[in-house]
C-alpha cells in the first residue's frame, strides 16, 4: 500500500484496470472514479464488463492489472473483509440472505446492532426493523420469513440490510429489477436521500430512462472497455446516446416490428376466476399474434398466467386450444397440449443453471429422441440448430448455461419450448435484466416465431415493448380486465 497524491476530491478511483480470464480479456484499461455524494451509474450490454469491475472493487476477484484508490490511498487488490470493514457496501441481485429467518433478523444479522450484546432482544429488534422501513417509506412486514415475502420485499430487506452498515459507498446492482414504476421511485427516492447524507453510490441498470433520472453522472461500457462518461451539469443524459454507446449504433428504443397477417382464433381464455368472488376474466388469442399484457405488478398479471398454465388454483374457467378443451390441471397438462410459460425468473424454474446448454434445449422434449435410450450426438445436433436458429451465442452447445448472458439464457428457454414443440407461449418479462441490443433480438425472435404461425401471449411492465411488440393489448387491473386496446390505440 503506498500514498499518492491527492487530485480531486474523490471517494473511489480505479486506473488501468485489467481482468483477463482463461480466453476472454472482460476489462481493458477501465478508469473510473466516485466522487463523495454522487450517483455516477455504470451501464452497458450484458457482458461488457460491469460485474466483473463490481466483483473486483467488492473484493470477489483479483485485477489482472491496474491500480483502486480509496481516498486517496492505492490498493493493488481489494478483499471482501477489507471493503466492508472501510464501508463499501453492495446489493447484487442474487440472494445472498438467509430464506429461514425473518426480514429484521436478516436486516441486523452481522450489524453493530446485534454485536452489543450476546443476548438479541427480538422484540426490540422487530422495532427498530420497522422504523428504519418506515423511515425510507417502505412498507415491508419485518417480522414475515425472508423465503416467504415477495421477489420486491426480499430486494428492498436486502437495501435496508446495507444501510444498517452505514455505507460510505453503496454498489446497487440492478436494485429495480424485479420492481414496478412506484417502487422503482421509491428506490430512486432513497438514493437520493442517502446520497444528500454523504453516501457515494454506483448505480448499475439497463433502464435508460430509470439511469436518465437517477444519474450526477454516467460510464459506458463496451466490451470491457470504457467508452464515454457523461456529466448531468454538462450535458442531458439522453436515452438515445446512451443507448448508441451501449452498443456502438444508433438505436431506436422503441422496435420497429415487422408486421405480418393474423390468423383465426387459436386459443380462448373464458370464465377464468383466480378467486371465489373475483370477477370473470375472458379473452382470444389468434394464430400469429402477440397479446400484451399490461399493467402494475401485483395487479394479478402472473397469477393469471400461472392459472392458465396449470400451475396455480382457479375456482372457474376453461381454456380452449383450436378448438378442443384443455383446461390445464398441472403444466404437465398444458405442455402436453401446445402451451408454455416463460416465467420471470428464469434461472429459478426456466433453466437447470449447471447443466450444458444442448441438455437445457432437449430436456423438456427427451421423448421425440428416443423413449429409453437418448442419442446424445442426435441430441446435440438438434439443439445446436436451434442454437443457429435463434442465433444463441455460447462458446458451445457443451458449455454451462449459467456461463450464458441474460439475453442468450432467454433464448435457451424459448429453444427448450420450440425443441418440445409448443404453439402458445405465455412469456412474463422477457427482456427484463437484459440489455438494450438483447432486448432487439429477443423482438426479432418473437416476430420470427408468430410469423412462422406460433402465438404469443407477453406480460411486461416496460411501455415501449408493449407498444412495440403487441398487436392487441388487454389491461390487468386488481386481478380483473379494465380494458382491451387494438390498432392505434
Amino acid at each position: 500500500m503506498t500514498e499518492t497524491r491527492q487530485q480531486e476530491s474523490f471517494v473511489l478511483e480505479a486506473y488501468g484496470i485489467q481482468k483477463w480470464f482463461p480466453g476472454v480479456q472482460a476489462l481493458t484499461d477501465f478508469n473510473f472514479q466516485l466522487r463523495k455524494g454522487e450517483v455516477h451509474c455504470l451501464i452497458g450490454e450484458n457482458g461488457a464488463g460491469k460485474s466483473t469491475f463490481i466483483k473486483i472493487l467488492s473484493g470477489a476477484y483479483t485485477p489482472s492489472g491496474g491500480k483502486i484508490l480509496i481516498d486517496g490511498v492505492e490498493y493493488p487488490s481489494l478483499t471482501t473483509q477489507f471493503v466492508r470493514s472501510i464501508g463499501i457496501q453492495t446489493v447484487y441481485q442474487e440472494d445472498i440472505l438467509i430464506p429461514q429467518i425473518s426480514a429484521a433478523e436478516n436486516i441486523f444479522l452481522g450489524s453493530k446492532y446485534q454485536k452489543k450484546s450476546f443476548v438479541v432482544n427480538y422484540k426490540d429488534m422487530i422495532r427498530r426493523a420497522s422504523e428504519l422501513a418506515d423511515e425510507y417509506g417502505i412498507l415491508l412486514d419485518v417480522t414475515q420469513t425472508y423465503e416467504n415475502l415477495n421477489p420486491s420485499d426480499q430486494q428492498f430487506t436486502k437495501i435496508l440490510k446495507t444501510l444498517t452498515q452505514y455505507p460510505k459507498v453503496l454498489i446497487l446492482d440492478e436494485p429495480t429489477q424485479v420492481f414496478n414504476v412506484k417502487d422503482t421511485e421509491l428506490v430512486i427516492n432513497i438514493v437520493r436521500k442517502i446520497t444528500k447524507a454523504g453516501v457515494s453510490v454506483i448505480y448499475i441498470a439497463h433502464d435508460l430512462h430509470e439511469i436518465a433520472t437517477v444519474a450526477d453522472r454516467v460510464t459506458v461500457l463496451r466490451d470491457g472497455v470504457l467508452i464515454s462518461t457523461y456529466d448531468k451539469k454538462d450535458a442531458e443524459l439522453k436515452p438515445d446516446i446512451l443507448s448508441r454507446d451501449m452498443v456502438g449504433r444508433p438505436v431506436d428504443l422503441f422496435y420497429k416490428k415487422q408486421r405480418h397477417p393474423i390468423g383465426a382464433t387459436v386459443f380462448e381464455v373464458t370464465g377464468l376466476k383466480l378467486e371465489p368472488h373475483s370477477q370473470e376474466i375472458s379473452f382470444s388469442l389468434r394464430e400469429g399474434e402477440v397479446l400484451g399484457i399490461a399493467g402494475l405488478k401485483g395487479a394479478g398479471r402472473t397469477d393469471i398466467a400461472r392459472a392458465i398454465f396449470g400451475a396455480r388454483k382457479k375456482f372457474a374457467g376453461s381454456i380452449v386450444m383450436k378448438g378442443k378443451d384443455i383446461t390445464p390441471k398441472s403444466p404437465g397438462d398444458a405442455v402436453k397440449n401446445g402451451l408454455a410459460l416463460l416465467t420471470e425468473d428464469k434461472k429459478v424454474d426456466g433453466l437447470f443453471m449447471g447443466m450444458p446448454v444442448y441438455q437445457n434445449i432437449t430436456i423438456a422434449g427427451l421423448g421425440s429422441i428416443g423413449k429409453f435410450l437418448v442419442n446424445m450426438k442426435r441430441e446435440k445436433q438438434l439443439a445446436e440448430k436451434l442454437m443457429k436458429r435463434l442465433r444463441v451465442k455460447a462458446a458451445s452447445a457443451e458449455h454451462e448455461v449459467n456461463t450464458l448472458s441474460g439475453g442468450n439464457q432467454q433464448k435457451v428457454v424459448i429453444a427448450k419450448w420450440l425443441f418440445k414443440g409448443v404453439d402458445v407461449l405465455i412469456v412474463d418479462e422477457p427482456t427484463h435484466g437484459i440489455d438494450v441490443n438483447a432486448k432487439v433480438e429477443v423482438y426479432e425472435l418473437f416476430t420470427e416465431l408468430t410469423s412462422s404461425g406460433k402465438s404469443i401471449i407477453m406480460i411486461s411492465s416496460e411501455m415501449p415493448e408493449i407498444i412495440s411488440i403487441s398487436d392487441r393489448v388487454i389491461v390487468i387491473k386488481d386481478f380483473e380486465i379494465s380494458r382491451e386496446l387494438s390498432g392505434e390505440e
